[in-house]
């Protein structure tokens, strides 16, 4: 996996640690069905402010990380408010998509479509 890929999917579990802790989104969230992860694909690749979102998301995800390592919990609260303020944003679908990724195992079949569509999306933010 590239490195972006690894920070954001790193920052999603950081992220759901921290909604847990927070009494956040219930843990058998429903899967979402190819057609729905093409939907979100395509929702956020078609609309350049749902991508800067997309990628703000994704640098929010990588700051939790490193303050996840530095054990700055105050800023894990804050951060992970800010990003789901942006899930949210972005819409149900892409928040059903986010809760099946943070369950999904990254070896199964599953898992790997979740892992494919997040490289997909990935690919749409320019820095990296």
């Amino acid at each position: 996996m590239n490195r972006m890929l690894v920070a954001a999917v790193c920052g999603f579990a950081v992220a759901s640690f921290a909604q847990a802790q927070q009494g956040g989104r219930p843990p058998s969230a429903p899967k979402p069905t190819k057609a729905e992860i093409d939907k979100v694909i395509q929702t956020i690749s078609a609309n350049k402010t749902k991508t800067q979102q997309y990628c703000d998301l994704g640098k929010i995800n990588q700051q939790m990380a490193l303050a996840e390592q530095k054990n700055d919990s105050k800023a894990i609260e804050t951060l992970g408010k800010r990003a789901d303020d942006l899930e949210e944003t972005l819409g149900p679908e892409f928040v059903k998509f986010m809760d099946a990724l943070d369950q999904a195992d990254d070896n199964s079949a599953e898992g790997k479509e979740l892992i494919a569509a997040v490289e997909t999306l990935d690919k749409l933010c320019t820095e990296k």
